[in-house]
C-alpha cells in the first residue's frame, strides 16, 4: 500500500531532526572523574535559548554531572524565555554557577541569579534588569504604562527574589536591579539611589560587606572559564560543552505553528483514507505531523520515542480499514495510541523525575489538541461543502469510482477461479507458479511444501495470490 510509504517517509523526516549540534567534549579523563556541562548563553534571550537550555539540563541529568555552568554573554531577551530558563535550570540538582564573561543586562541577570555562584570577568557588568517594552516591529523599547510597569516589576521582582534567597544572593541587590524606586544602603554606603537602576562591574559585585563580610553578589573576578572551574573545584573535571545548532530557530517558529500542523495532519490522513491510492492530502497530512514532532524533538520536548508510537498507532488504523475490517479494537486502540503521542511529545519531562505528568504540564499540549480538534472540523465541514464545486472533487470521484470498480472486477475474477485445477510449476515452499489451463498464476499454499508437478485446487485468495491445496 502506497501509504505505507508516506508513513516511512514521515519517519525518515523526523529522525532528521536528530541532526541537532553534538556536545563537545574536553579530553577523556579517567573513570569515575568529577563531569561539568558548560552551557553558552549568547545573544538575546529568546525560544532558541530556551530549547538549548533544555536540551543542555536534560543531558547533564541524564549523565548524572556534577556541576553545570553558564557561559554568560547577552544584552537581556524576553521575560517568558527568561522564566521557563529559570524554571530548567531548578530541575538540575547537582552544582550550578554562572560566569558573566563580558555582560548580562537585565534577563541575564535574572538568569544568573537563578544559579548558586556568580562569578565575573574582568570589565564585565551585570545588572540593569528593570523591564521594558518592545516597541512595535520589535525595532526598540519604548516605556511602559505606570500600572502596567508596576504590576510587571513587582511580580518580576517577587520570583527572582525567591530564587535569590535560595541561592544565598543578597535579594535587595536583586530589588535594585529592577525597581527604580528601590534605594539600596547597605554599611551606610549608598550603593543606589532612589531613582536609578542598579549596574554593577565587576569590583564592584565583589566588593564585600557586612559583618561578617560577604560579597556584594559575586563570588568573585576570573580571568577564564578554566578559572570558574578551579575555584568550583572542577579543575581535573571532565568538561561537556552544550553547542548550539540552528535547528533551535528552526523550532521556535515551527513549534509557535503547532496547532496548524495538527490541524493539517488530521485533516490530511482523514481525506487520504477518503480517497482511492496515496496523493496529496497524505503527504501533506504526514508532513504536518513531521513538523509537529520534529519542533517538539528540537525543541528539547522529546525523543523519537513519540513519533515511532505514532506511526505504530497509524498502522493500527490502517490494518482496521484495509486488512482487517470490523475489528474495532485495532482501530481504537491506534487512535488513542495517537492521540497520546500527539500529547505527550510537547510534556516537558526531565531524567529521574516521574513519567506521568501533572495537570500543568499537560495545558499547553491539551490546549493545542483542544485547537487542532475545533479548527478540523471546521476545515473538513468547508472542505465538504466546497469540494464538491472543484474540478479536483471530480478527479477524485472518477478515481475513486474507477477504484472501485476494479476492485469488483477483481472480485468476480477470484469467484470464477475458486475450485480450479492444475499443476505446479514451480517448488511451492509455500509460494510460487502454477499451471490452470493456458493460464499461470502466483500461488501461495497453507503452509506445505509442494514438489513441481503436484496437481493443486484453488479455494481462496490472499491479495493477488491464490490459495492452493493439494488434490488428493
Amino acid at each position: 500500500m502506497k501509504l505505507w510509504l508516506g508513513v516511512s517517509l514521515a519517519m525518515a523526516g523526523v529522525g532528521w531532526a536528530g541532526a541537532t549540534a553534538p556536545a563537545a567534549e574536553s579530553d577523556p579523563q579517567p573513570t569515575g572523574a568529577a563531569m561539568v556541562y558548560i552551557l553558552p548563553v549568547r545573544d538575546d534571550i529568546m525560544p532558541p535559548l530556551v530549547y538549548l537550555v533544555r536540551r543542555g539540563v536534560k543531558e547533564a541529568m541524564e549523565a548524572k554531572a556534577d556541576a553545570l555552568v553558564l557561559d554568560m554573554e547577552t544584552n537581556g531577551g524576553r521575560v517568558d524565555a527568561t522564566e521557563e530558563i529559570i524554571e530548567i535550570l531548578s530541575q538540575f540538582k547537582g552544582q550550578t554557577a554562572t560566569y558573566v564573561n563580558r555582560n548580562a543586562y537585565s534577563a541575564g541577570a535574572f538568569i544568573a541569579v537563578a544559579t548558586q555562584k556568580i562569578f565575573m570577568a574582568p570589565e564585565s557588568v551585570i545588572g540593569a534588569a528593570a523591564p521594558v517594552m518592545l516597541a512595535p516591529g520589535g525595532t526598540g523599547v519604548e516605556a511602559m504604562p505606570e500600572t502596567f510597569e508596576i504590576k510587571t516589576t513587582s511580580a518580576i521582582s517577587a520570583k527572582i527574589r525567591a530564587y535569590a534567597l535560595k541561592n544565598g544572593h543578597n535579594p535587595g541587590v536583586v530589588d535594585a536591579m529592577i525597581d527604580k524606586q528601590k534605594e539600596l544602603i547597605i554599611d551606610g554606603e549608598v550603593i543606589n539611589p532612589k531613582g536609578q537602576i542598579l549596574t554593577l562591574n565587576n569590583r564592584e559585585a565583589e566588593k564585600e560587606y557586612g559583618d561578617p563580610p560577604r560579597p556584594l553578589l559575586s563570588a568573585g573576578t576570573a580571568a577564564s572559564l578554566e578559572e570558574v572551574l578551579d575555584r568550583l573545584g572542577f579543575g581535573e573535571a571532565r568538561q561537556v560543552e552544550i553547542r548550539p545548532s540552528g535547528a533551535e530557530k528552526l523550532a521556535t517558529w515551527i513549534n509557535a505553528l503547532n496547532w496548524l500542523w495538527l490541524v493539517i495532519g488530521v485533516a490530511g490522513i482523514y481525506l487520504e483514507f477518503k480517497t482511492p491510492g496515496f496523493g496529496l492530502p497524505g503527504i501533506l497530512g504526514l508532513a504536518a505531523f513531521a513538523l509537529y514532532f520534529l519542533g517538539s524533538y528540537v525543541a528539547g520536548l522529546s525523543g523519537l520515542e513519540w513519533p515511532a508510537l505514532f506511526v505504530m498507532g497509524l498502522l493500527l488504523v490502517i490494518l482496521e480499514l484495509f486488512v482487517f475490517p470490523g475489528t474495532v479494537l485495532l482501530g481504537v486502540a491506534g487512535v488513542g495510541l495517537m492521540l497520546v503521542t500527539v500529547v505527550m511529545s510537547m510534556v516537558d519531562l526531565y531524567p529521574g523525575m516521574p513519567k506521568l505528568p501533572t495537570l500543568p504540564q499537560l495545558r499547553v499540549p491539551l490546549r493545542d489538541l483542544t485547537y487542532a480538534t475545533l479548527g478540523s472540523i471546521a476545515v473538513l465541514i468547508v472542505l465538504a461543502r466546497l469540494a464538491p464545486r472543484t474540478s479536483v472533487y471530480s478527479i477524485l470521484v472518477t478515481r475513486a469510482a474507477s477504484a472501485m470498480e476494479s476492485v469488483q472486477q477483481q472480485a468476480r475474477l477470484h469467484s470464477r477461479q475458486l475450485g480450479l485445477e492444475g499443476i505446479a510449476l514451480s517448488v511451492l515452499r509455500p509460494g510460487g507458479k502454477a499451471r490452470f489451463g493456458e493460464e499461470i498464476l502466483d500461488v501461495i499454499t497453507q503452509g506445505d511444501l509442494l514438489a513441481p508437478g503436484t496437481r493443486v485446487r484453488i479455494i481462496g485468495h490472499s491479495g493477488r495470490e491464490a490459495v492452493v491445496t493439494p488434490v488428493a
